[in-house]
């Protein structure tokens, strides 16, 4: 009982997607169009906020279905010596190889000439060229005192971070952990 009311949910529910979402992407346009002539209406507003909302959410489901069903597919005839996995394969080498390269004007082919251009290429590439560098043995450079070097050891005070933070624009990209300086300083 169970499998049939699963069966049925489905067909109501996720059944002709990509149809449903082409409704969606039409009645959007038409919402748009009509807002690019007119004010729209506290009605109209609010379907267009329910449509692109709706919208949203079957593109992510109908998105999820066909990754689902594209590991699906893999797991049943990917790596099963089959000949789907066999034509993953022969696309993919032939999409990677290299059968041809032109190097200064002259077309290369074959395999040892190609990886002999590439290999004299980057040997030229990565070379040290020989150069008169300047060094910084000779410059004349300002001693810090004693007391100036304690000062970049000693802890940070918090009136120093909350100065720091307030100096900071508010929305300027978030750090690694996502959290932008707008957040810290509200918080």
């Amino acid at each position: 009982m169970i499998k049939l009311s699963l069966k049925e949910w489905h067909v109501s529910h996720t059944q002709n997607l990509p149809r449903k979402i082409l409704d969606l992407k039409e009645r959007l346009a038409t919402l748009d169009g009509k807002g690019e002539v007119e004010v729209l209406t506290e009605e109209d507003c609010a379907e267009l906020l329910g449509v692109s909302s709706k919208l949203h959410s079957l593109s992510r489901l109908n998105t999820s279905i066909c990754w689902k069903q594209s590991r699906v597919q893999w797991l049943r005839d990917g790596d099963a010596n089959s000949k789907f996995f066999h034509s993953v394969l022969s696309r993919r080498r032939r999409h990677n190889a290299l059968s041809s390269i032109l190097v200064d004007d002259v077309v290369v082919e074959g395999v040892e000439p190609i990886r002999n251009a590439v290999f004299t290429h980057f040997a030229k590439h990565f070379q040290e060229v020989s150069a008169n560098r300047p060094t910084v043995s000779n410059l004349p450079f300002r001693s810090l005192s004693v007391a100036e070097g304690v000062s970049l050891i000693k802890p940070f005070s918090v009136d120093e971070v909350k100065a720091a933070v307030w100096d900071c624009d508010s929305f300027k990209s978030p750090g690694p952990d996502g959290i932008n300086f707008g957040f810290i300083k509200d918080f």
